[in-house]
């Protein structure tokens, strides 16, 4: 969701107002009260409960800060979203806040608050352990409850298609099923609290550039076999109240009103019953919407018009919207908030206590999993704690480290050390580049308290040379900023980055650079720079991660959920489309709507990610999967079982001397090279030194199918298939074949 901030508030007071539902007495009775019925039972029995304005009065949802209306709630807080609240019948208001990261709090509406900051999901993604997923959304759901929210507009899951995606840090990779498990698992944990999930955003949301008008293009087959079926494995796995439509077009509609992809595919073939809202400002007709799959307009004061206010009435009493069609859209708002538990627990409506101190500890377990050893000759880490002197290099990082920007933005507990307002585009209105407290210096002196540690802001490649040079080790942090609203126009560090990195490596030969970006960047200096970690945006605890990897305190153990490419040509689209638009006129930068409509083609179809580079035969710089570790680990004795279903199990044995996570990876295709490998399963495995253990994987069937739109559904081909245990999606250890009887699956 978007906090259009620069919207025109001339149109809060806009004249299509509903009367005020007429006063009614409460029911003497409330069976839907009673816990122990199904949701969607109890919902039924508060719908006929139920007057036509009060039904009203639950599809449209308020935005606070541009809620001037007098019709308006009277108990709004600044917050993303606010539907009120129905007395009479025990429906409390569901008070909305982003999102995915932690409770966000972008620009500071509501003055000195604060929550606690996840790392990025990217950083999430690279644990590849559900079990973090869970954690963290039962922390930020806990935490929003405290808050007096009881909906998150949380659990992103578009797969990163290009690189370069200004909103990639949100999401969780390039790979369906990773992606679609992790977020089910957050959506799970946050719901665990008795709040409502949405799960976001639907659909093929995977650029910001033009993303108010711009038109995704792929055949239904590649579709369903990547972002939908990511969608699809998170919402069976979470259950989210709440599903939350894009802002661009797929196949020439409108997300927000596109019959194929909200009753066809979410409500008819996955049979989905809560309801779908919204992108604040992606709503763009009334009956069209509606009749398409539309059931809650949602922060409407950010759209060109009122769609679900009056129009939605007066289009209902004169018949152009069956009366029907406003009971199935409250219908499904109530059963999203009964199965999630909203109605059972109602939020306190003061602020509680929360226990910042343990949830930072979770927020720090995650980082510390999430980060990712890219590189490690000569064993130069990790860092002897006897160095003598260590020289750290750049990125604030004295200070704090980077966060990303957009509506995730998370002012988190610690401090804001650095906040930079934007001058202009089009995320200028709600984002600033903001660090969290969390100092790699101090932590790193913290481990090191014998250590001469000095700090060098980078600004001078020859001065930051000199200084490293005869230092035990140099530290480069390097930083790229990314936000929702813009796309970079390139994955090359910004600024002076790249000739720093190259001084210092030249000058100290024990040179390691850590990357706090929003995902992939080209490393031009790579054969002269010995250490490398992708740290990401590590939260408001980076600082202490960081410097426990570097120092050993934590083995790491972070796989890449997305590939860094060894050029940007390499990529299914090297440049951004539309970018060239705004790059030729100012006015595109400053409104994402004034940009001419156009078309992306996403010729890669499924095989988003590694699939494409494998297809093309391209070898990428770090190859998804790929993560290194202070030990090592073997795979044996492979046994492979195919007929109905296709298992593996192996050994995963820890050669080295430190205890350690390993992620063995399960790859198939077909035998006869049609397509290329899919990532059918994973686990990850915590052993001591010399422990063994044996791993059974069941590959997951709709990733081992094709899609076949003639049945219609998931199709696997009787055959020979080639399985592989892999260290990463390049590089198989063990390999086998397993024969798979036909096998079919509802769409």
């Amino acid at each position: 969701m978007i906090a259009l901030l620069a919207a025109a508030t001339a149109k809060a007071g806009e004249p299509d107002v509903p009367a005020a539902p007429a006063a009614q007495a409460a029911p003497a009775a409330r069976p839907w009260a009673d816990a122990s019925l199904p949701p969607a039972a109890r919902a039924e029995m508060l719908l006929a409960a139920m007057t036509f304005e009060e039904k009203l009065s639950l599809v449209y949802t308020w935005f606070p800060p541009l809620a001037k209306d007098p019709a308006a709630p009277a108990d709004l807080i600044p917050s993303a979203g606010h539907q009120p609240a129905i007395p009479r019948l025990g429906i409390p208001a569901l008070r909305e806040t982003d999102a995915s990261l932690g409770v966000a709090n972008q620009v500071e509406q509501r003055k000195g608050d604060v929550a606690t900051a996840l790392p990025s999901g990217l950083s999430l993604a690279a644990t590849f352990e559900p079990a973090f997923a869970y954690a963290g959304g039962a922390m930020i759901g806990g935490e929003a409850r405290a808050k007096r929210f009881n909906v998150m507009l949380a659990g992103g899951v578009n797969l990163t298609r290009d690189p370069w995606g200004g909103r990639n840090f949100e999401y969780l990779g390039e790979d369906p099923l990773l992606a679609g498990l992790m977020a089910g698992e957050s959506i799970r944990g946050i719901q665990s609290n008795h709040i409502v999930s949405t799960i976001k955003h639907f659909a093929l949301n995977a650029q910001e550039t033009g993303r108010f008008v711009m038109d995704a293009r792929i055949d239904e087959a590649a579709f369903r076999e990547s972002d939908l079926l990511a969608f699809r494995i998170a919402i069976e796995k979470g259950r989210p109240g709440s599903v939350m439509c894009a802002y661009n077009r797929v196949g020439g509609d409108y997300a927000c009103e596109n019959d194929w992809l909200l009753n066809r595919v979410l409500k008819g073939d996955w049979g989905y019953r809560g309801w779908v809202m919204s992108d604040w400002g992606a709503v763009h007709s009334t009956v069209k919407a509606a009749r398409n799959g539309l059931d809650q307009q949602s922060g409407g004061e950010l759209d060109t018009h009122s769609f679900f206010r009056a129009d939605l009435r007066k289009a209902i009493e004169k018949g152009e919207l069956p009366s029907a069609r406003l009971d199935d859209m409250v219908r499904r708002i109530l059963f999203g908030a009964f199965s999630a538990g909203v109605m059972d627990a109602p939020v306190v409506e003061t602020p509680q206590p929360i226990d910042y101190a343990r949830n930072a500890e979770i927020a720090q377990r995650a980082a510390e999993a999430g980060i990712v050893l890219l590189k490690n000759e000569r064993g130069v880490l990790p860092l002897a704690k006897s160095a003598k002197r260590i020289v750290l290099i750049g990125g604030h990082a004295d200070v704090g480290v980077l966060s990303g920007g957009g509506s995730s933005q998370v002012r988190s507990v610690g401090g804001v050390p650095i906040e930079i307002p934007l001058k202009g585009g089009a995320a200028a209105s709600f984002v600033r580049t903001t660090w969290h407290g969390s100092s790699p210096l101090l932590a790193i002196r913290a481990l090191a308290p014998r250590a001469d540690v000095q700090f060098v802001d980078g600004s001078d490649p020859v001065a930051a040379a000199a200084a490293a040079r005869g230092a035990d080790m140099a530290i480069v942090v390097a930083t790229q900023w990314t936000t929702e609203a813009e796309d970079p126009e390139s994955i090359a560090l910004v600024g002076n980055q790249d000739a720093l990195i190259a001084a210092v490596a030249a000058a100290n030969p024990k040179t390691a650079v850590v990357l706090t970006t929003g995902g992939p960047v080209l490393m031009p200096w790579i054969d002269n720079v010995p250490a490398v970690l992708a740290a990401w945006y590590p939260g408001q605890r980076g600082g202490e991660a960081i410097a426990r990897v570097l120092f050993g305190e934590v083995n790491p153990s972070g796989r890449l959920p997305i590939t860094f490419p060894a050029a940007s040509s390499q990529a299914p689209r090297p440049a951004v489309p539309g970018m060239e638009q705004v790059l030729a006129d100012p006015k595109h930068g400053e409104d994402a709507r004034a940009i001419t409509p156009f078309e992306v083609q996403y010729r890669e179809g499924s095989d988003v990610g590694y699939r494409w580079y494998a297809r093309q035969g391209h070898k990428p710089l770090f190859a998804f999967g790929h993560g290194l570790s202070y030990t090592r680990f073997d795979y044996a004795k492979l046994r492979v079982e195919g007929g109905d279903s296709l298992r593996v199990s192996f050994d995963v044995t820890n050669r080295g001397k430190r205890a350690g996570a390993d992620v063995p990876q399960l790859y198939v295709a077909p035998r006869d090279g049609s397509r290329p490998l899919r990532l059918a399963g994973f686990e990850r495995v915590t052993l001591k030194p010399g422990e063994t253990r044996r791993v059974t994987l069941v590959a997951e069937p709709r990733v081992v199918a094709d899609y076949d739109v003639s049945l219609p559904g998931y199709r696997v081909a009787s055959g020979i298939y080639r399985v592989s245990i892999a260290r990463d999606a390049a590089q198989p250890v063990l390999t086998g074949t397993a024969e798979l009887q036909e096998r079919r699956l509802a769409p």
